[in-house]
């Protein structure tokens, strides 16, 4: 797919400086460099600036921010202006801070830090994604993932002694049994499943109302990806699967996924829904996801703007899936 790599976290070119991480004396010496800017994020939401929120914020790595936090700083990588690297400061705690709203499907709402511009707030990834810039996308992107992969793999898996980050982030080691532990990235296919004119959307349990995507589901341990689309889509709405083709691949860091998108075409259209999985699965026309995107569907909401579903559906209407 010619388009495939201007997906939201499709990579903007980022120089993540591998060969530099377990160099103690060059990270020490980019810590001290004027130059070197890091990333915030709280509780795994970037801190971003402006009327809309479209630009990821960069601080000085001794800014006061970061004064109280205890994690170690992750190398990102190097930009044009210098090196890179992400701070989380979840340790801070919001004044008249809405638990409720932290745990909803999609939480809107913004914390500001005392020490920081007025325009300068701590968002949802999933609100601004599409109004990032490449860079600015895969930095937030990288930042939060190898956070959320620290925070639930802190202990080690083969003997259970509690292990530390090493390699600028993006290792766990653990002191007890010497086991290296790398983060963790979980296969997902996404798949356009086509009849005629019309896709098949589905929706999970707990989706806000009149939301449907494409049905996706996880890669099992030697299972190719044509045969995960097969599968998964046989198993949620009894659909049989012919041919299928790889279009284009995203970074996903809810918590940990990449989405291989695929297309294949439907050799049935009678749905055999499986409600363990999905609540509901249904065949649209091209014509009644047209509206939804324009927002004249009267059930349908248009997919969310940056996630790959959004974008295969997309250059599907435009006929630019080759």
């Amino acid at each position: 797919m010619r388009h495939a790599e201007t997906v939201t976290f499709g990579g903007s070119e980022l120089d993540r400086a591998g060969e530099i991480r377990g160099d103690a004396a060059e990270i020490e010496a980019l810590l001290a460099d004027p130059s070197s800017r890091a990333i915030a994020l709280w509780r795994g939401k970037p801190l971003c600036a402006g009327a809309a929120l479209d630009s990821l914020v960069r601080l000085p790595v001794d800014h006061a921010l970061f004064g109280e936090t205890k994690v170690p700083p992750i190398l990102l990588g190097r930009e044009e202006g210098g090196a890179c690297f992400a701070r989380d400061v979840s340790a801070w705690t919001p004044e008249n801070l809405d638990q409720e709203s932290l745990g909803q499907f999609f939480d809107a709402s913004l914390q500001h830090h005392p020490l920081l511009p007025d325009d300068h707030q701590f968002c949802e990834l999933r609100g601004v994604m599409s109004r990032l810039s490449a860079r600015d996308a895969e930095l937030a992107a990288t930042a939060r993932a190898i956070f959320g992969w620290h925070r639930s793999h802190r202990y080690c898996a083969a003997c259970g002694a509690e292990s530390r980050m090493a390699m600028s982030g993006w290792q766990r080691n653990c002191p007890s049994c010497g086991t290296p532990h790398f983060p963790r990235t979980d296969p997902v296919v996404i798949m356009l499943i086509t009849h005629g004119n019309k896709v098949l959307m589905g929706r999970s349990p707990g989706w806000p109302e009149g939301m449907y995507s494409l049905l996706a589901g996880f890669v099992e341990p030697g299972e190719p990806l044509e045969a995960a689309v097969r599968r998964e889509v046989f198993e949620e709405a009894g659909i049989r699967v012919g041919a299928v083709d790889y279009l284009a691949s995203q970074p996903w860091p809810y918590p940990s996924s990449l989405m291989f998108g695929c297309r294949g075409a439907a050799l049935n259209d009678d749905i055999t829904l499986d409600e363990n999985e999905l609540e509901d699965a249904i065949w649209v026309s091209r014509e009644e996801i047209m509206a939804s995107f324009a927002g004249l569907h009267p059930v349908l909401k248009p997919a969310r703007k940056g996630a790959i579903a959004h974008f295969i559906l997309r250059n599907w209407l435009a006929d630019r899936l080759d």
